[in-house]
């Protein structure tokens, strides 16, 4: 398993929601067809939950599978999340965009060309356009074989487009998913609908294995701040992640104490990984998960940086890497427990 697996007895912050000015309290994107800069409505709220978001303050290093095992088998498909979750990864991550009929498919892009192959009405064109029953009709395979023929399987061919509660059927408690909202203030439904979808899962789970104290089983990240802060003020125990867009600032002192406001860590492009941001980060009890990281010498790297999770394409090799290496140590102390 991956590394949080060795970790020993980790930190659960369970503070209520008066306790949230210690580590994150309550406090706003996307490609492909623009990102629109208005805020998510809020008016969807839900159900509140009573306590804080748990972090990653304990020690050790989340292995992330970016889109799955992705560099061994097409991405986002069940093939990939397969060979992840075989390798040990703490997450498979997964990118959400919404179909036409309001539900959640996995898939990177918000247009189907570059991974997507089959009948030219249904399986080109916008994500957004299509119902998921045409979207059934599309396979996500062959386009990996094609491109990495000495890692082409026949098997491939056969892959699919999964819907979001397909893979939490398919996985249940099993592994953990770290979810990217893709353009969310482009398409504000899709934050409530994520939001349902995981309380339906919740529910379906009550009865199985326990979360991992030492990690969250679900966690949401995105580019759009205004999304996160709406997520905050409606689950408040979701663990979120701000996506820093490849050259964009360096989040500074002030841009950080905004972020601690509403989410548990940040995910910068692995270039802009320096000890100086993971301490200054560190300070504010945020975590750092840089992306996308595959190489051992690069992985390292970042470990000593002080990165407390990765992305990469390759789990297997940073399970490796990660074999030999000491633990980290706390984050931040985790605040008291209301009696």
């Amino acid at each position: 398993m991956g590394r949080r697996g060795q970790r020993g007895t980790g930190i659960v912050v369970a503070a209520v929601l008066l306790a949230l000015a210690a580590c994150g309290g309550s406090s706003g994107g996307s490609d492909g067809r623009g990102e629109g800069s208005s805020t998510t409505d809020a008016s969807t709220t839900t159900t509140v939950a009573a306590t804080a978001a748990k972090d990653f303050s304990g020690p050790g290093v989340a292995v992330i599978a970016h889109r799955g095992a992705s560099g061994e088998a097409p991405e986002h498909t069940f093939a990939a999340y397969d060979r992840a979750v075989e390798a040990g990864a703490d997450y498979i991550e997964q990118d959400v965009q919404l179909s036409a009929d309001g539900r959640l498919v996995v898939l990177h892009d918000p247009s189907l060309e570059r991974t997507v192959r089959g009948p030219g009405e249904q399986c080109t064109g916008f994500v957004s356009d299509h119902t998921v029953e045409e979207l059934s009709a599309c396979e996500a395979g062959s386009w990996f074989n094609e491109a990495n023929p000495d890692l082409a399987d026949s098997t491939f061919d056969t892959q699919t487009i999964p819907t979001l509660d397909q893979v939490f059927d398919r996985y249940r408690t099993d592994t953990r998913y770290y979810i990217e909202v893709k353009a969310p203030d482009d398409q504000p439904e899709m934050v409530p609908t994520l939001l349902d979808l995981i309380e339906q899962a919740e529910a379906d789970w009550t009865d199985l294995a326990p979360p991992d104290p030492d990690l969250p089983r679900i966690v949401i990240q995105s580019f759009s701040a205004d999304s996160l802060r709406v997520i905050h003020q409606q689950r408040p125990d979701l663990p979120l992640v701000q996506l820093i867009r490849t050259g964009e600032p360096v989040p500074d002192a002030a841009a950080l104490d905004a972020i601690a406001e509403y989410a548990v860590a940040i995910g910068p492009p692995v270039a802009t990984v320096t000890p100086a941001l993971v301490a200054a980060a560190n300070d504010r009890c945020l975590d750092v998960h840089p992306y996308t990281i595959d190489e051992p010498a690069e992985m390292t790297a970042a470990l000593d940086a002080g990165a407390g999770a990765l992305f990469t394409n390759d789990p297997s090799t940073l399970v490796d890497v990660l074999k030999d290496r000491p633990g980290d140590t706390e984050l931040c102390p985790a605040p008291a427990t209301a009696d």
